[in-house]
């Protein structure tokens, strides 16, 4: 394994692709320590794909900077091309190639050649448990079977961080659940990894840490568990399709992601009877659920629910 990862520092990065009306990123700064799973979520357009673009090299911030203990990114790269490694959400492989072809045509490409090259496609067929496909083409592979191939590519170069995006679209549930506990004991094995994904329960298993990007901008940043855990969360279900009033929904800052349903988090639960009796004298209550929000509720609550494309 490459030597120990260090942290990713982001200071007041932005980038703004050509001929756009607002940046794709504006003025974000991170820290994300190494050793664990991160977790980056977004709706579409927040500009976690910039993000990862910038981190691997595949384009440059316009303003801000970017480094690995207090060193410039783009020179860790340069001196160790393999520290980096991106899992793009689309197949980044050779349909036509077998498996064992895509593997030793990559680890061609990260410089591996001869008994080095074997025992990294090696490592990567056992990493994956691809044995059984290895002589199989990809484009003949089941959609589990490609997510697992395009894991073990991104780790042929045994990288210091791994970038994931949505790395488990368009699998079965046997091959979520390998990928996962797969990518949860990576960091163990000295591999850090920022994990992107729109699958909310995904990242609350596997992420202590995450950040969350809207318009390009960073909204929330910190524990799992102060992000969540610092108020009580409630779910309201009304008995018929009457909507609340608009001034009640701002005044608590609910959120609605379904008819007749309701998300909003609440200063304590004394506030409780107070909701009720509202709610009760413009609609009738089928149902209410108390508690600590959970990631998705503390999502949509961040970014709202207007739809975004």
């Amino acid at each position: 394994m490459s030597a120990a990862a260090t942290g990713i520092d982001l200071q007041a990065v932005g980038y703004r692709y050509a001929g756009a009306g607002r940046p794709a990123l504006d003025n974000v700064s991170l820290n994300i320590a190494p050793g664990q799973v991160y977790g980056l979520l977004g709706p579409n357009g927040a500009g976690k794909s910039t993000l990862l673009s910038l981190l691997c090299g595949l384009s440059t911030a316009t303003t801000g900077t970017l480094s690995v203990d207090g060193r410039p990114l783009a020179g860790l790269r340069r001196a160790e091309p393999r520290a980096v490694a991106l899992v793009p959400q689309d197949y980044a492989f050779y349909p036509t190639l077998t498996v064992r072809e895509n593997l030793a045509f990559f680890a061609g490409i990260l410089g591996f050649a001869g008994a080095a090259a074997r025992a990294r496609i090696d490592a990567g067929i056992a990493f994956a448990q691809l044995d059984d496909a290895v002589d199989r083409r990809a484009e003949q592979l089941s959609g589990g079977l490609r997510r697992r191939l395009n894991l073990a590519i991104g780790l042929l170069g045994e990288p210091r961080w791994l970038l994931l995006d949505e790395p488990t679209v368009g699998v079965d549930p046997q091959s979520r659940h390998f990928l996962l506990d797969a990518i949860a004991g990576l960091p163990a094995q000295g591999t850090s990894v920022l994990y992107t994904s729109h699958y909310m329960e995904e990242v609350q298993t596997l992420c202590r840490r995450l950040a969350i990007l809207d318009h390009g901008r960073l909204i929330a940043e910190g524990e799992l568990e102060s992000l969540c855990g610092d108020a009580a969360g409630a779910q309201v279900e009304l008995a018929t399709d009457v909507a609340l009033p608009a001034a009640l929904v701002e005044r608590w800052a609910m959120l609605s992601p379904a008819p007749r349903e309701y998300l909003l988090k609440l200063p304590s639960t004394a506030a409780l009877p107070g909701l009720l009796g509202e709610i009760a004298g413009v609609a009738q209550l089928r149902r209410i659920a108390c508690g600590r929000p959970d990631l998705e509720q503390l999502f949509m609550r961040l970014t709202r629910r207007s739809l975004r494309d």
